[in-house]
């Protein structure tokens, strides 16, 4: 069995479960993912969040979000 840290809440990130710090926000997630943030969307209980509500967005335990990332090119 294993354990599972108390300050930490399980999500689904992009479709596989994932063990995060408790109190994240969808900007503090995308710190700590180390996910820079000027070419991603994100998704959060299947809505887009715009980019003015990512600092005020809390991301709650058994939240499913998607990350989704912009590739350039032509």
């Amino acid at each position: 069995m294993t354990s599972i840290p108390a300050n930490s809440i399980e999500i689904v990130l992009n479709g596989q479960p994932r063990q995060v710090p408790a109190g994240l926000t969808v900007a503090s997630l995308l710190d700590h993912l180390g996910i820079p943030r000027d070419r991603v969307a994100v998704e959060l209980a299947l809505e887009i969040v715009g980019r003015a509500r990512w600092e005020q967005t809390p991301v709650n335990g058994g939240a499913q979000v998607e990350v989704v990332h912009f590739v350039g090119g032509g």
